[in-house]
Formats: structure tokens, sequence, C-alpha cells
């Protein structure tokens, strides 16, 4: 539910709104290729997990089995209430650490703000936001940084601990296990709809807000050691990420997957970022989408904020959307 009369449109003022800002994958690996095997030569911490297979944190390990879980997210904002914005990034940045099977321990603010052109008390409501959701994670939040910048941005670095025996990765994927995700799609269509129309899904805010504690704790327990979140490369582009990692094949049961209320409307109405289309345009090459139209292929790359979980294994109450096999022809097959 939103909590601020939205009479400044926050989303007016970026040129993207939440995750579909982010760099296209294929850009992005192009940048950081070349920087996985460096390093330092006598270095003070063993790091575990790293930039090779581009998990949703990094990973060391520190004294009694543990490991420090690091990661940070940031980006423009996807609602116009200054006061959600700031739930739905932290929630979004609290989410790589329950990815990765692990827990949130402390966050520190990033903060971007046209400091002459909107006012400090959005940006206190910004922060305030960000501050519900990391005491609701039981996240301490200790301080932060901020710029002066011509686009409003928010989000947060966030450390968490996790054990190291027990850490969810990218490619953990195992042929034979079933492919589950633990929110719907939806949320980049509908977005895009709001900053064009002003009108609001209360039903994809309360997803992006909505923290994946839940699912992670869940994850944990079922001994499951394969999964990521859902974000700006959306399921097609996370879950190619993640077979291409585990050798393995994902199938992708099309009719399976569940969508928010009024995301296929919101499609048929052109409301398709372009971040949603070069999620597409990368995983098409490594994809067999022969069984869907168009559509249902853009839906499926949709680029989310603040997504579910989508891990190889059972989660009780989550809708499995398919299964992984042996790698064949296709690192992602729809049918």
């Amino acid at each position: 539910m939103t909590t601020t009369a939205p009479t400044i449109r926050l989303t007016q003022y970026a040129h993207g709104g939440g995750c579909a800002c982010k760099i296209p994958p294929g850009e992005l690996e192009s940048v950081v290729a070349g920087l996985t095997a460096t390093g330092p030569s006598s270095p003070n911490a063993e790091l575990v997990i790293g930039l090779d297979d581009g998990d949703d944190a990094a990973v060391v390990r520190i004294a009694g089995g543990q490991g420090l879980v690091l990661t940070t997210d940031f980006f423009t904002p996807v609602v116009d209430d200054a006061r959600t914005f700031g739930r739905i990034a932290a929630a979004n940045a609290l989410s790589d650490v329950y990815a990765m099977g692990g827990t949130p321990v402390v966050a520190v603010n990033l903060l971007g703000w046209p400091r002459d052109v909107l006012p400090a008390e959005l940006a206190a409501e910004v922060l305030r936001g960000g501050l519900e959701v990391a005491q609701e994670a039981g996240c301490h939040v200790g301080g932060g940084h901020s710029i002066d910048d011509p686009e409003p941005k928010y989000g947060m670095a966030v450390t968490g601990v996790v054990d190291v025996d027990r850490i969810i990765t990218n490619s953990g994927a195992v042929a034979g296990t079933p492919l589950t995700l633990t929110k719907p799609l939806g949320v980049g269509v509908l977005n895009s709809r709001m900053k064009a129309t002003g009108e609001v899904s209360e039903e994809a805010v309360a997803s992006m807000t909505a923290l994946n504690r839940d699912a992670g704790q869940a994850a944990v327990a079922a001994g499951i050691r394969a999964g990521t979140d859902v974000t700006g490369f959306g399921l097609l582009g996370h879950l190619y990420k993640m077979a291409r990692a585990s050798g393995v094949t994902a199938v992708v049961d099309a009719a399976a997957v569940p969508y928010l209320t009024g995301a296929r409307e919101a499609l048929a109405d052109g409301f398709v970022s372009g971040g949603t289309r070069r999620n597409l345009d990368w995983v098409r090459p490594h994809a067999d989408l022969s069984a869907v139209p168009e559509d249902e292929a853009l839906l499926l790359a949709d680029a989310q904020t603040s997504g579910g979980l989508l891990v190889g294994g059972d989660i009780p109450g989550a809708p499995v959307i398919g299964e992984f096999v042996p790698r064949g022809e296709f690192v992602v097959v729809v049918r």
C-alpha cells in the first residue's frame, strides 16, 4: 500500500525504472570478462564465491564454517511513492543474501539524489522505507553514502552470514530436479504501465516489497543447493545463467508459470521495457522458444524488480514450473 501522496512522480525523473535499468546481461558479461581470475597475491581471506558464475553475492570464509555474504544493489525509482520506492529497493538488495541461503546482518544505504530538483523530505522518505524493510528482516542499517545525482537512485550494500557447506549457487543445478519459482512474474510490464499512466498495481507493489526470507530459509531446510533470485535479466535470463553454469538444460512449462493480475493485459497494451527485449535477445540464441508465441516469450523475459527465488528443488507452497534435465542442444527449453 502506498503511503505518500505522489504529487511528485519519482518515475518521471529517471530514464528507466527498477531492475529494468540494469546494464544488459550480454554487455555486462563483456565488461567483467577477465576479472574472475584477478585477486590479491596474498589474500586476507578465502573467496568462496566470486565472479565466476555470476552469483548473486560474494562469499568469503570466516571462522567456524561460516561465510560472510556481501552484495549491493541500487536502481532508479520503480514507483512514484518515495517510501514505497525505498521499501522495494531494500527488499531487492536483501534478496541477494536470501538467494545464497544466507541471513542479512547489516546494510548501508546508497543514495543518489537530485538535490536541486527534488526536496530532501522525499529522500528522507526513501531512506525511511528502506529502514522499515531492513528492520523487518532483522538487519541493522549502519549509515551509508549519498551523492548529488541528476537521477534519483537508492539501494543498499548488504552483509550477511551463511553456512559455507549450505550455500545456494548458480552452478549447483542437477539434472532430474524440479524447478520452482516463489513469486509470480509480471512486475516489469506492470511497472512500465505505471510509469506511463500512473496506474499502480497494488499486487505488484506487495510482491516487490515482500522479503524472500521465508523462501530462502525453506530452500536451505530442503537441502537445495541451486538457486538465484529473478530480477533485471528476467526468468529466462537468470535461468539461462543457472543452467549454463551447471552444465544442464532447464525446461520450463510455460503454462505453469504464475503471473500477477493484469500482466498479460499490460503486455498486450505495449508496456514492454527495453530491458525486457534485450533479455530475450540475449537468451534467444541459446533457447528453444518454438512452442510459445513471441508475447509469451517476452513475459518470460520480463525484467523483474525484487522478484522471487528460482531454485532447483521443491519449496512447499511454491509452484513447480519445470525441471532440469541433462544438457541437450539448447540451454533453455520452453514447452
